[in-house]
C-alpha cells in the first residue's frame, strides 16, 4: 500500500547513494531493503547509486548482476580506493533525483527510516538528518565518539551536530548549493551546516554490523576527526599562541624565583638537573604537538591547492 498518494505527473525522484568497499556480504541486502522501502513509497521514483572504491572481493560482480535485472541500480566503479571522504561526495554530485539519501552499505543505519525522511521532506524541510541517540556498537567507542562531538561542538565556528555521520536526505537545492563549494576533500557534515538550510532531525539506534568487517581503521577515524577540526575551527592554532604566551610568562616567573632564591641562599641552594630536564621535555612535547596541529592546517591548504578531481572513474553502469 502506498504511503503517499500523488498524481502520476507529480512523481518525484529520490537518489539513494551507497558507498562501498569490500562489502560483498551486504550490498545485496541493502539493495533489497531499499527496494522494499520504495514498494511502500510507490508514488516516488528512485535510483540506487552504488559507488565502489575498487573493491578486491566480489562486490562489483554482485552489483553488476543486480544492475542487469534492475535498471534503477546504477554503479560507479573507481580506478582505485579514493577514500571515505571523496568517493561518497562524488556520487552525490552525480545524483539525478529531486533529493538524495546517503545510506551506508553496512546496514548500521536503518533503511526503513527513509520513509520518515521523505515525510519531513514533504513538509518542506530541505535537509533531514539521522541522529544516533543510541548505538549497539562498543560502548567505549560510542562514548569516545560522543566526547569528540562535544569537544568539536565547543570549538566549531559554525553549528556542529553531534552524533551525525551523514545519514540523511538532502534536497536538490542543497546539492546545487554544495556544488558551488568546489571542495577537493570535502567534510560533508560541516558543509551541510554551512549552507544553512532549515533541517529536521530524526533519532535512531545504530545497529551493530552483522556481516563483513569495518574498514574504518584508527587512521581513517583520525583523518575524519582532524578534518572536522581543520574545517570547522581555528581554535587549535590560536590555542598554540595562547599557551605559548602563558608558558613564557610562567617560565619567566620560575626563573625569577630561582634567581632570588639563589641570591639569598647562594651557598646552600642547588639548582639541580631534574627541573631542567623536566622543563626541556615538557616544552619540547608542547612544541611538537602544536607543530603537528600546524601541519594539519598546512596539509589541508596543500590539498586545496592541488585541485585534483574527487575520483577517477573506471566504469559506469546504467547511467
Amino acid at each position: 500500500m502506498a504511503i503517499f498518494n500523488m498524481p502520476e505527473a507529480s512523481k518525484r525522484k529520490i537518489s539513494i547513494i551507497t558507498p562501498c568497499f569490500n562489502e560483498q556480504d551486504n550490498v545485496a541486502d541493502v539493495y533489497g531493503q531499499v527496494k522494499a522501502v520504495f514498494l511502500g513509497l510507490s508514488n516516488y521514483e528512485y535510483e540506487h547509486i552504488f559507488i565502489d572504491n575498487a573493491s578486491r572481493d566480489k562486490t562489483v560482480e554482485i552489483l553488476k548482476k543486480i544492475a542487469q535485472e534492475d535498471k534503477r541500480v546504477k554503479i560507479i566503479v573507481n580506478t582505485r580506493n579514493f577514500g571515505h571522504i571523496r568517493s561518497p561526495y562524488h556520487a552525490l554530485m552525480q545524483a539525478g533525483g529531486d533529493a538524495a539519501v546517503f545510506l551506508a552499505a553496512d546496514l548500521q543505519e536503518p533503511p526503513a527510516l527513509i520513509v520518515d525522511f521523505v515525510k519531513k521532506w514533504q513538509e518542506g524541510f530541505k535537509v533531514v538528518i539521522g541522529i544516533k541517540n543510541k548505538s549497539d556498537e562498543s560502548p567505549a567507542m560510542f562514548l569516545m565518539r560522543k566526547a569528540y562531538y562535544n569537544i568539536l561542538k565547543r570549538f566549531a565556528e559554525i553549528e556542529h551536530v553531534s552524533n551525525y555521520n551523514g545519514f540523511g536526505l538532502y534536497d536538490r537545492n542543497v546539492i546545487e548549493a554544495l556544488r558551488k563549494f568546489d571542495e577537493p576533500y570535502p567534510y560533508f557534515r560541516s558543509m551541510i551546516n554551512e549552507v544553512g538550510f532549515e533541517r529536521a532531525e530524526l533519532k535512531y539506534t545504530q545497529a551493530e554490523r552483522k556481516k563483513g568487517k569495518s574498514r574504518n581503521s584508527f587512521y581513517v577515524l583520525y583523518d575524519m576527526a582532524m578534518l572536522g577540526f581543520v574545517n570547522n575551527s581555528k581554535v587549535p592554532l590560536r590555542l598554540a599562541s595562547f599557551i605559548g604566551f602563558g608558558m613564557s610568562i610562567f617560565s619567566f616567573l620560575i626563573a625569577l624565583v630561582y634567581l632570588i632564591r639563589k641570591l639569598i641562599h647562594w651557598q646552600d641552594f642547588q639548582l639541580g638537573l631534574a627541573p631542567l630536564v623536566v622543563g626541556i621535555f615538557f616544552l619540547g612535547s608542547i612544541q611538537l604537538f602544536f607543530i603537528g596541529v600546524l601541519g594539519e592546517y598546512v596539509g589541508a591548504i596543500y590539498t586545496q591547492t592541488k585541485k585534483r578531481p574527487l575520483v577517477i572513474e573506471k566504469e559506469r553502469i546504467n547511467f
